[in-house]
Formats: structure tokens, C-alpha cells, sequence
């Protein structure tokens, strides 16, 4: 499942498609920043993340969903399984995701603009939903009997004191960001790679999903909705397509299998027979040899004269000085 053993869409990276580094640095930076502090702008709606907390239990009941506490049931079989789980929840996120806009920036340039576009526009769209429906994750629901994975068995990154808790906004459930980013750096390395095994990078985000839901974090619902909203995202920015490479135009068949669809210039060196046998090649094909409406060869002007009227052999000598082949003057070639 390595990067490393996958099979390229483009042989070498398009350097021309890489945006600069210290500009895409400063952007990523700005936009993470911008999140933070977004959610902390979300904090304090306490009451009204409870109430909505209710209604999402109530509206996955009303609609069969299984309950989050059978996810948690199996995990909390081992300890070892559940502390597992609250590590791949505080520790893959945010590191996942930079590895992969890392190895997109550095071998696919273009993949990588689009997948960062995608996920500030879906990052964007959740802080706002955060903004306008707060909501209490379930292990913090009472009438959800779920057990607070994280506070009990460890590591966390939330504090205990939700509330009060200047590190993250811990009412910010709907949408789940873990499993829309999980998503999106599956679907960004299946496009961007041709591995028979690519399509194993979809175990990240099922595997985010049973962790998120396990350990009481989020809602089955909150999965639901931030794919829908990253389907969007992919709906509006689309993959754009390589830069064609610079080839010239095919010439369509000519009649007869000639290969080509225009006329054959003079000095394309067609060679050609005069009316006594003898080839002709280049310029004489064209000068000496021209067809008649009637389909027959004949001398053209360019032999008229005295000349022309002692047969093949004083056209040809004529046309000596400035033919090739049999009849060459002897400056451009002896005859044979």
C-alpha cells in the first residue's frame, strides 16, 4: 500500500503545474490558522450543542442507524484495542493529511492544487457548520450510555473540561473532519496513482470511521454529512486534465494508400518514368512528366523547343543541369 511501489499516472512529475513552495507554505499555514481560530469562535453555545445533541440521537433512531455503543462494545473488548483506536484518532488526522499533500506537491503537482482546493473548500464548509449548529459529541450525551474512550483508557486531545477547553472546541461534532479529510486523501491517491493495491487507501477512511464512532467522538450522521459536503466539493472542482503534448497534425490516407491527403510537392523526390523508359526523379517528375486531363504522361513545356522533337533522349538532356538520376549533369553526379 506504499507510495512507493505505485505506478505513476505521468512518467516524471509536470514541474510546470508545482505552485511555488514558500507561497504554498504561508497558504496552508493561513487556512489551518483560520480554522482554529474559527472553531474557537464556536465555543460557548453549551445548551443549545445539547439540545441539538438529543435531536441527532433521536433523528438516527427515527431513521435505524445503528447505535454508536455497538461500534464502542467491540472496541472496549481489549484494552489494548481501545487504546489503539484513541491513538489513531489523536495521532493519523492531522499527520495523514500532511503526508499526502507533501507527496502530491512533490510528484503530482496537479493532483496536488486540486486536492487542496477541495479541502479548503470542505474544511470551510464545515467551520461554517460548526458555527451554525454546535453540537455535544456523543460520549458527552447522557441518554447515549457511551463511554469517554479517550478520558478513561488515553491518549486524548481534548481536556476534561469541555467547556473550558482552550485547546479545541469540543461542540463542534457535525461534521466530522476526520473522516472527510480520511476520504478525500483516499480518493486524492487512487486518482493520482495506478497501483493494482490503490484502491486499498479506502481502508484509511473505514478504519477512521469505526475509530470516531468507537470512541464516541461523532455521530454515524456526521460522517453522512461531510461526505455529502466533499461530494460537492468534488462536483465543483474538477481534475484538470494534462497540458497535450505538441505533435503535428496526422495527414488522413490519400486515394490509393498514398498516406497522405495533399498533393506531393516537387522536391519531395517522387520518382517518376519518362515516356522512353527512363526514371525521373524530383523537380523532373514534376517539370518533365505532368499528366494530361486524359490521364496519359507527356513532356511539359519546360522541353519545348528543338529538343522536344528529337524524343525521350533530348528532353532528358535537356533536363540534365537540374535533374537527378540517370540523365544528372555531371557536376551533380555521373551518368549511368
Amino acid at each position: 500500500m506504499g507510495l512507493a511501489r505505485t505506478e505513476p499516472v505521468d512518467q516524471e512529475p509536470d514541474i510546470r503545474a508545482r505552485p511555488p513552495l514558500v507561497r504554498e507554505l504561508l497558504l496552508v499555514a493561513g487556512l489551518f490558522l483560520a480554522y482554529k481560530f474559527g472553531r474557537q469562535a464556536a465555543n460557548g453555545h453549551v445548551d443549545e450543542a445539547f439540545r441539538k445533541a438529543g435531536n441527532v440521537w433521536d433523528l438516527e433512531r427515527a431513521l435505524h442507524l445503528p447505535g454508536e455503543g455497538a461500534v464502542q462494545g467491540l472496541l472496549l473488548h481489549g484494552e489494548s484495542l481501545v487504546h489503539a483506536a484513541n491513538t489513531y484518532y489523536a495521532a493519523v488526522h492531522f499527520p495523514a493529511t500532511a503526508l499526502f499533500l507533501i507527496w502530491l506537491y512533490w510528484r503530482r503537482p496537479r493532483h496536488y492544487v486540486w486536492s487542496r482546493r477541495v479541502l479548503a473548500a470542505l474544511t470551510a464548509a464545515a467551520l461554517a457548520l460548526h458555527l451554525a449548529f454546535p453540537l455535544a459529541p456523543p460520549r458527552m450525551l447522557p441518554v447515549a450510555g457511551l463511554v469517554d474512550t479517550g478520558q478513561v483508557y488515553g491518549p486524548t486531545v481534548y481536556g476534561q473540561t469541555p467547556a473550558t477547553d482552550t485547546m479545541a472546541n469540543q461542540f463542534a461534532a457535525m461534521p466530522s473532519l476526520h473522516v472527510g479529510w480520511a476520504v478525500m486523501v483516499a480518493v486524492g491517491l487512487i486518482t493520482a496513482t495506478r497501483s493494482r493495491w490503490r484502491w486499498l487507501w479506502l481502508l484509511h477512511p473505514a478504519v477512521t470511521l469505526l475509530v470516531v464512532v468507537g470512541t464516541a467522538n461523532h455521530y454515524w450522521l456526521d460522517a453522512v454529512v461531510v461526505v455529502a459536503l466533499l461530494a460537492v466539493a468534488l462536483a465543483v472542482f474538477r481534475l484538470p486534465r494534462s497540458a497535450p503534448t505538441a505533435v503535428g497534425p496526422r495527414s488522413r490516407p490519400g486515394p490509393r494508400g498514398s498516406g497522405t491527403g495533399s498533393p506531393v510537392p516537387a522536391y519531395a523526390g517522387v520518382s517518376a518514368s519518362y515516356p522512353g523508359g527512363a526514371p525521373v526523379s524530383g523537380t523532373c517528375a514534376t517539370a518533365l512528366v505532368p499528366r494530361s486531363s486524359a490521364g496519359e504522361r507527356r513532356p511539359s513545356g519546360a522541353v519545348a523547343g528543338p529538343l522536344a522533337a528529337a524524343g525521350p533522349a533530348g528532353a532528358a538532356a535537356s533536363a540534365a543541369g537540374r535533374c537527378s538520376g540517370p540523365y544528372a549533369h555531371p557536376r551533380n553526379g555521373a551518368a549511368r
